[in-house]
């Protein structure tokens, strides 16, 4: 993928948010929300881009402060300025009242659920991908052990080894994280909602996805479980199945 695709937003507080934006005119836009410490340079973004250039359609992704190449320390972020940054940008790039289908990735879904009470009027679907919202508290501060919060709470930060990634986990992401509740809430739209989840998916249990669908008692809801899926849902098999679905949902719902 060439550098070429990629610009640079600066915002009001002098942040640098790297983006990419496709088919600006369009009255209809995909926006592609990445997860945990992820960038726009995988599968999933290209895939999305792909689509919506064939299909004719605007497409925003983006990413937050602290990933991939945008400004900003990882450490100094969190759940509330993620979601600011991505509010904050598909405000300035996506112009008057476009029809928004947003796509989560993981933490992804939990900073599109966040934006719902802000573009509800434009929204016409969501898709979720092994979501995973308030993760912090329930997979990894109730799993932590006493001594790893001992950790968390004196020194303001813990690196959490999994396979070959290092996550530093600071005091104030998790505190941060209690603040943006979103599996208590209610959103009352009725638009298509389906979420995609492996069933391989050593990360992010199912029942994530399916208190999502809790929060949405109007919409149309489908739970679409990938047997051999893992957390990343990225193979080609995997990613066709979700542009199909993107498909029902414009033509039947947009």
């Amino acid at each position: 993928m060439t550098s070429k695709r990629f610009k640079f937003f600066i915002s009001s507080n002098k942040k640098k948010i790297r983006y990419q934006l496709l088919n600006k005119e369009k009255d209809l836009f995909i926006i592609f929300f990445h997860g945990f410490m992820s960038d726009i340079t995988g599968e999933k973004p290209s895939t999305f881009r792909k689509y919506c250039r064939k299909k004719k359609i605007g497409f925003l992704t983006f990413e937050y402060s602290g990933h991939g190449k945008s400004s900003g320390k990882f450490i100094e972020g969190n759940i509330s300025r993620w979601s600011n940054d991505a509010k904050l940008l598909i405000k300035a790039k996506i112009k008057g009242k476009k029809k928004l289908i947003f796509i989560g990735s993981s933490m992804g879904s939990w900073i599109a659920l966040n934006l719902f009470s802000v573009f509800k009027k434009q929204i016409k679907g969501f898709i979720g991908i092994s979501s995973a919202p308030e993760f912090l508290e329930k997979l990894m501060w109730k799993k932590f052990t006493k001594k790893i919060k001992k950790i968390i709470m004196t020194n303001k930060i813990y690196y959490l080894k999994e396979d070959k990634w290092t996550y530093p986990i600071t005091k104030q992401l998790i505190m941060n994280g209690r603040k943006n509740k979103v599996l208590n809430k209610k959103i009352n739209l009725n638009i298509p909602i389906t979420l995609f989840h492996g069933l391989k998916d050593e990360i992010v249990p199912l029942m994530f996805s399916k208190k999502i669908l809790k929060i949405f008692p109007k919409a149309k809801k489908k739970l679409i479980k990938i047997n051999n899926g893992d957390h990343s849902l990225s193979k080609k098999n995997d990613l066709k199945k979700i542009c199909k679905e993107l498909n029902h949902i414009i033509s039947d719902h947009v």
